[in-house]
């Protein structure tokens, strides 16, 4: 929430009572009523004029304080028609803070001669939990009014419209906040007829009274008795074994599955609980909810002014986006695409009111420009998103790769150690492991670079190295998607190719604590990726949750590996040792460092090279510098060897192939 809505919030709670006077004015009367009921005790139940007279002039300072300490704990910022069990703290801290600032001024007030204002410790006692008792139960009587009438609505609602017969996998936290959501709206097309739930103690039991009617293993059967049209998934904490378990069952009944969103798209706005979609790729893979180290986090970008080059991709805009969390001084967003920097700036700033985000258009290659924005702005933290990462195109265009991969990174990484930032993360990549592409063998360089910058500057050079990263651009999972919404066959480059895939967001997350992490600077953090998934597996998933049969409604085709590609990808070179770190995900590699007088004489081969022009010579200078580098000369498009880089087929011709041989 923005300092602008904390405001307004804060000043709207104070005046509540100018918005709402009846409200208010049945508090008072409560509080009145209460004190005048406290006092019969006292004085044996026999009304008098002592009575009379005492009780009144000791009930506006009663009263008073009651109020005061209704507000001084935000009582009147709680919406009567949702309140809760939860919010039954709030009254009895109030009624806790008046009853102790009475009794101490019941008790001074004894050494004065003020016995008129002396309130009995009786009725302080008495009037406390009348009182506070009073006032919630007003709001409990006022929530059981506005749920009558909710229900009466949602009855004349259901005789409208009919509602899809529903069953909510999963009986737990995520569950019943779906569940609450549906009862409590007119709109709802959901008729919710029980939880499925594989907790044998919960089967049986209600939620929301909602019935618990059994596991997993009995879904296709209650969809059946139930007529059910739809399941939702709204399992806490689900891994993708789970959902692509649950999937399958859905799919071979069939009935159609959704899901609830992610904590993480919940806990950012983006949807609420009940915006269910559609299970995606993501799910299926499940990876564990990132746990970062806030305290680590705040003292790296709170109050800082913080650059993110290349603001505008894929992992860039979410560093963004999750950057702004933790309340800098001043975001700016360097990329070198109008289209894409217009974007992510007018996202982040409806999302981030209270910040200043500075859009600049910049490319990192132009040293006067770059300089420019480290003169006007001075950053503290520099998060290098911007890079060349396709390898097929990088294979076809060497001397751009080197340009911004190395060269641009060089550039930057000194600007940032001239002008005193405190850190400089780079994203790596795994294929910087053993290179055999353009792009891996510059993204290495890379390292080398910011390990070398490292010993040059006080500023702590790190660089972040992981894996391919789900719904990027120019990534598997758009094309797939893509060409299955063409009806087109999906490409594959080769049945055994595998990768490491983590989402974008928890991308970013560990992009951002391992910056956290640098101690000394120079190190090179490895993300835990998991294991790692089949292309094929990858693309026959996005078929069968696209409601489409593999090989039937959509064909497979393998195309053969492309130039610069391996079939597996590593994340640990030869001889490296991984330490492990305050996180479980990240771990940092021990790699043998340069000397500077090598990585002098590496930027001027590679310098030489992009002034003259010259991609042979870039591969050339991959393999005599890298020792584990295996980068090919480009081969001319006639002399490839169709075996390996032409079209292998589809699957059923594979399998053809197979039989006959």
């Amino acid at each position: 929430m923005s300092d602008k809505m904390k405001k307004a919030e804060l000043e709207s709670s104070n005046f509540w009572f100018l918005r709402r006077p009846a409200q208010f004015l049945a508090d008072v009367f409560v509080l009145c009523a209460a004190f005048f009921i406290a006092y019969l005790p006292a004085i044996n139940m026999r009304l008098g004029e002592f009575y009379v007279d005492t009780a009144l002039r000791q009930l506006p300072l009663v009263v008073l304080v009651q109020l005061s300490s209704l507000f001084l704990v935000g009582a009147y910022s709680l919406i009567w028609r949702y309140v809760s069990i939860e919010d039954i703290k709030v009254f009895i801290k109030a009624a806790a803070i008046s009853l102790i600032f009475l009794l101490l001024l019941r008790f001074l007030l004894s050494f004065a001669d003020f016995d008129l204002w002396q309130i009995p410790v009786s009725v302080i006692l008495i009037d406390s939990m009348i009182g506070f008792g009073g006032l919630l139960a007003l709001r409990i009587l006022r929530r059981f009014f506005y749920e009558l009438n909710e229900k009466n609505h949602l009855t004349a609602g259901r005789k409208r419209g009919k509602r899809k017969p529903t069953l909510v996998v999963g009986a737990g936290r995520m569950g019943a906040t779906l569940v609450k959501e549906i009862q409590g709206r007119a709109d709802s097309d959901f008729d919710v007829r029980g939880f499925v739930d594989d907790d044998a103690r919960k089967v049986g039991g209600s939620v929301n009274r909602v019935k618990v009617i059994g596991g997993t293993d009995m879904l296709a059967k209650l969809v059946h008795e139930l007529d059910i049209q739809q399941v939702v998934l709204a399992i806490d904490h689900a891994n993708g074994k789970d959902i692509r378990r649950i999937m399958n069952i859905c799919s071979s009944i069939p009935v159609k599955a959704q899901i609830i969103p992610s904590l993480d798209e919940i806990a950012h706005g983006r949807v609420n609980v009940t915006r269910l979609r559609d299970v995606e790729i993501e799910d299926l893979l499940g990876r564990e909810p990132v746990e970062l180290d806030d305290k680590n986090l705040n003292d790296l970008l709170s109050g800082r002014t913080v650059m993110v080059t290349g603001a505008g991709g894929s992992i860039g805009s979410e560093l963004v986006r999750q950057i702004s969390n933790y309340h800098p001084k001043k975001v700016l967003l360097v990329e070198r695409s109008e289209y894409m920097l217009f974007e992510i700036d007018r996202e982040i700033e409806k999302a981030f009111d209270d910040l200043e985000f500075v859009p600049l258009i910049a490319d990192i290659s132009d040293e006067p420009r770059m300089r420019e924005i480290f003169e006007a702005y001075g950053p503290e933290v520099i998060f290098h998103a911007a890079a060349h990462k396709h390898v097929p195109l990088m294979e076809q265009n060497p001397i751009e790769a080197i340009k911004n991969n190395v060269i641009a990174t060089r550039l930057v990484g000194s600007l940032a150690g001239e002008f005193g930032a405190k850190a400089f993360v780079m994203i790596s990549t795994d294929k910087a492991v053993n290179p055999t592409s353009v792009m891996g063998a510059s993204k290495r360089i890379a390292e080398i670079v910011i390990q070398d910058l490292n010993q040059a500057y006080a500023t702590k050079f790190v660089a972040v190295r992981f894996g391919n990263v789900l719904g990027s651009a120019g990534s598997v999972v758009p094309i797939f998607r893509e060409q299955i919404e063409k009806g087109e066959p999906i490409t594959v480059t080769h049945p055994e190719m595998t990768r490491y895939f983590m989402t974008i967001p928890e991308a970013s997350q560990l992009v951002l604590q391992a910056g956290a992490l640098a101690v000394d600077g120079g190190e090179i953090f490895i993300l835990d990726m998991g294991r790692p998934v089949k292309i094929l597996d990858l693309a026959e998933d996005m078929i069968r949750l696209s409601g489409l049969v593999p090989y039937e409604d959509i064909d497979i085709r393998f195309t053969g590996i492309r130039d610069g590609e391996k079939l597996f990808e590593e994340l640990e070179i030869t001889g490296e040792n991984l330490l492990k770190t305050r996180h479980p995900k990240i771990f940092i590699g021990k790699i043998a460092e340069f000397s500077r007088m090598q990585v002098a004489n590496i930027v001027d081969e590679f310098t030489a090279a992009v002034a003259a022009n010259d991609g042979a010579r870039v591969r050339t200078a991959f393999n005599e510098f890298l020792p584990e580098a295996t980068v090919r000369q480009a081969v001319p498009p006639t002399a490839k060897d169709t075996s390996e880089a032409g079209e292998l087929g589809t699957k059923a011709e594979l399998k053809l192939t197979e039989k006959l041989t």
